[in-house]
């Protein structure tokens, strides 16, 4: 029987959209495991990708076109610390916010550079890696499509190099800052502590300073999807467009390298207990000691009251 104030025809309507509701979640559990957690990782890391990208190449797009109090745009006056700061506090925040949403779902990488990192540690396996390889890119050509279709103007948000930096050098600027932020990924991440949680306001704050060293002089991209995105939608590719494939990928394998280097040796062993339960009893014990021995230092410089005065007190 269906409460009273409900109709028969609300109760039967409601059944049927349950029994739909059970054929439909009994139909997903006859898909395997592994091919149903690949589609939610694929789907997670191509829409972070485009949020990410989306988010940053639009402050990025902000950035070189809002007109200064001359009236002048970036692009007509040269690039000054103001804008350059701007973009890497996009693509910083944009990157800690999205990944700490999409941490649990895809693993929030964004990037096949550091994709082809977590893939070489071990840390996701070949097949999930091309999958999300292939899904970052679309991820960058359709957020790069989005600013272009959205915000008026010439979109100008590709990577090139800039400052008199020549083509090797952009190579290594793009090698070094992407293995800064691969590495920072690594051990934040990738390896398990008590501080795993917040990791992605760690790698966010990693990409903002490697952006701070790279906008001027490369662009900043540190990610192929950023930069073959644009490149894309503007119909536009630089002869030196290889760097930000071939920098981003070297400074992966570095970065890998590296971590491997130092898990061989047993790094855990060189400043042991950071994580552990006893080093926090440890700290706390150290804790209450100090407090206790400013305790007795307080009392010992307190003066000393005779019996005879304590006495006349207790009596009044």
């Amino acid at each position: 029987m269906p409460p009273p104030n409900v109709s028969i025809f609300d109760a039967t309507q409601q059944t049927a959209v349950d029994e739909g509701k059970h054929i439909h979640i009994h139909s997903l559990r006859k898909i395997p495991d592994a091919y149903r957690a690949s589609v939610v990782a694929a789907s997670g890391e191509f829409v972070g990708t485009v949020l990410f990208l989306y988010i940053a190449l639009g402050g990025t797009q902000v950035a070189n076109n809002i007109p200064s109090s001359s009236g002048l745009t970036v692009e007509q006056t040269g690039s000054n610390p103001q804008q350059l700061q701007y973009i890497a506090l996009c693509f910083g925040f944009s990157l800690a916010v999205n990944a700490w949403v999409f941490f649990r779902i895809s693993g929030g990488l964004f990037n096949p550079a550091v994709t082809l990192g977590m893939c070489i540690i071990g840390a996701v396996s070949w097949t999930r890696g091309a999958l999300l390889f292939i899904v970052q890119i679309l991820g960058g050509l359709v957020a790069a499509a989005l600013v272009s279709c959205m915000f008026p103007g010439t979109t100008t948000v590709e990577t090139t190099l800039g400052g008199g930096t020549s083509v090797a050098q952009g190579l290594f600027i793009e090698m070094i800052l992407t293995g800064v932020l691969v590495f920072a990924i690594f051990m934040l991440a990738a390896e398990k502590h008590k501080g795993t949680y917040i990791a992605p306001v760690g790698i966010g704050l990693a990409l903002f300073v490697a952006e701070l060293v790279g906008v001027y002089f490369t662009g900043g991209s540190l990610n192929p999807a950023r930069s073959f995105g644009p490149a894309v939608v503007n119909h536009s590719f630089p002869s030196y467009h290889w760097i930000y494939w071939l920098g981003p990928a070297l400074g992966s394998l570095i970065a890998a390298g590296f971590y491997k280097f130092i898990k061989l040796l047993e790094y855990e062993t060189a400043n042991p207990d950071q994580d552990s339960d006893h080093a926090r009893l440890q700290a706390r014990k150290e804790r209450h000691a100090r407090r206790a021995r400013g305790e007795k230092v307080r009392s010992a410089s307190r003066p000393a009251t005779s019996h005879s005065e304590r006495t006349d007190v207790d009596m009044v």
